[in-house]
């Protein structure tokens, strides 16, 4: 008797076999062909149209930037010519823009809004792009009387092309405000952390998110947010809800729930974001080990070594420099004020322990009363701050310009110094009272492997807001992107933090 083949039976209309995964109808992952893929999604024409219009923005910047550049000098040296001006800038833009374009890519200044960088990486590409044109004038036996046209071009391309794209942002965004856009996101992870995460996102407004509601895997956070339900319903929410990004709050959050999630989330085409905890922070400055019969990764301790180094140390010195001659009226002002206001001296000398924890001396002016931290041990039980920090909002041990000045920050303005004798960084982890130090965990003390700051992620990321184990979490963050453009964004950033006192006490 032949063989015979039976096609399996197929169910009955409006059911579904028992035991089986019920897939959806069409996997957004499955490839289009490329023109039909195109026309068919607006998010890629948007998308295009995004980078065509910042690419001519920065073409105009950068013909205009040496354009400026070099009439100002044939203004200066003389005569006047216009025409030579524009057929200098015909003979350079050319190469300065293809060199612009392809450094901008790679900072991802052509990104989407939500991750694109801003002032201070559009001025570090700049600077990058000027230098790789002057490598290559030299190089090609290109001589020059002076430099001029390199730092002049350089000037005025950062002024042009910040400014047109500024305008950009503000056009584009209160179009996209009008419009009423926003990102619909909902949080999952445990009850503390998504209560965290929301409170961030509802104060973001650089880059808008609509949280629609939790999937907590614990306890139900009063947060005022919706309660989805379970991760269960995770597929029947992304479904009914219209969301575009699920963002995991959750250092802790389990692995095997983190790799079904990813699968939910990419058949549906919806973006999954993780808020990283310290141990991923850290994977990142892994280095692999050959030759070993188990591939091993080393982690290397954060800190900056060499040119890194070279280049941090000249950036402080450079802008600690300037910032003490500009602001040289205001801290003479704020020393005669400390100085008429109470008794006691105008600096306080606080012993903090520095990189590697060797102490020093870090100045401030100072704000309290003499005798001050004799009283410390009697106001521990009022204690605002967690973990191992000690703050008080209304500390009674300060002076009316004390208080004063912890309000606005200036009291940090005398380690300018330090930052010049070589004991702090403009930008880095915050030093710590030794009371404070001596309270720390093991883990938290890697924070010390590089220099202290005056100011860090700590004051443009919630200051007080947040606890203790999440501001050594930004330590890390820091540690691992840090670049010089990173520390011209948190310089830049605590001048609005400070003003607006968020989280300051």
């Amino acid at each position: 008797m032949p063989e015979t083949t039976t096609k399996p039976k197929r169910p009955e209309a409006g059911t579904s076999p028992p035991d089986t995964l019920v897939l959806p109808q069409r996997d957004v992952r499955r490839k289009r062909p490329p023109m039909l893929s195109f026309v068919l999604r607006w998010e890629t024409a948007r998308r295009v149209g995004r980078v065509a219009i910042l690419m001519a923005l920065d073409f105009a910047g950068v013909s205009l930037g040496i354009f400026t550049a070099l009439i100002l000098k044939a203004a200066v040296v003389g005569p006047l010519n216009w025409d030579n001006a524009v057929q200098g800038t015909k003979d350079v833009v050319s190469f300065a823009f293809l060199l612009t374009v392809l450094l901008f890519a790679r900072s991802q200044l052509y990104a989407d809004r939500a991750v694109r960088p801003g002032f201070s990486r559009i001025v570090a590409s700049l600077f990058e792009v000027t230098v790789v044109a002057l490598i290559f004038a030299l190089v090609n036996g290109e001589q020059f009387q002076s430099f001029y046209v390199f730092y002049g071009s350089l000037f005025f391309c950062c002024v042009y092309v910040s400014l047109f794209r500024w305008g950009y942002e503000r056009v584009s965004g209160a179009l996209l405000s009008a419009a009423g856009y926003k990102r619909r996101a909902i949080l999952v992870g445990s009850g503390p952390h998504v209560d965290d995460v929301a409170k961030a996102l509802s104060e973001t407004t650089a880059s808008p998110v609509e949280v629609v509601g939790y999937i907590s895997l614990t306890q139900r956070p009063d947060n005022g947010l919706r309660s989805l339900g379970t991760m269960e319903d995770i597929p029947a929410v992304l479904a009914s809800e219209r969301v575009q990004e699920v963002i995991i709050a959750d250092p802790d959050f389990p692995q095997q729930r983190v790799v079904e999630l990813v699968d939910q989330c990419h058949n549906r085409g919806v973006s999954l974001r993780v808020a990283p905890s310290t141990a991923e922070i850290l994977m990142h400055q892994a280095e692999f080990v050959p030759g070993q019969t188990v591939p091993l990764f080393e982690l290397k301790p954060p800190v900056f070594e060499g040119i890194d180094y070279a280049l941090k140390r000249t950036f402080d010195l450079v802008v600690a420099t300037l910032l003490m001659i500009v602001l040289s009226p205001l801290l003479l002002a704020l020393a005669l004020a400390v100085r008429l206001s109470s008794r006691g001296p105008v600096i306080y000398r606080s012993t903090r322990p520095g990189i590697g924890g060797a102490p020093f001396d870090c100045f401030k002016f100072r704000t309290m009363r003499t005798g001050a931290e004799q009283l410390q041990a009697d106001l521990e039980e009022v204690n605002e701050a967690s973990g191992a920090l000690f703050k008080i909002r209304h500390d009674p041990r300060l002076t009316r310009v004390g208080r004063f000045l912890r309000r606005y920050s200036l009291d940090e303005l005398p380690q300018l110094v330090n930052v010049l004798r070589g004991e702090m960084s403009l930008v880095g982890p915050r030093p710590l009272p030794m009371r404070d130090f001596q309270r720390l965990e093991e883990w938290h003390k890697k924070r010390y492997l590089v220099m202290p700051g005056i100011t860090g992620l700590w004051q443009v990321s919630g200051r007080s807001d947040l606890n203790f184990d999440d501001l050594v979490r930004l330590d890390f963050v820091y540690l691992e992107n840090w670049s010089i453009s990173l520390d011209l964004t948190i310089l830049l950033k605590t001048i609005p933090a400070v003003i607006t006192r968020r989280g300051a006490f």
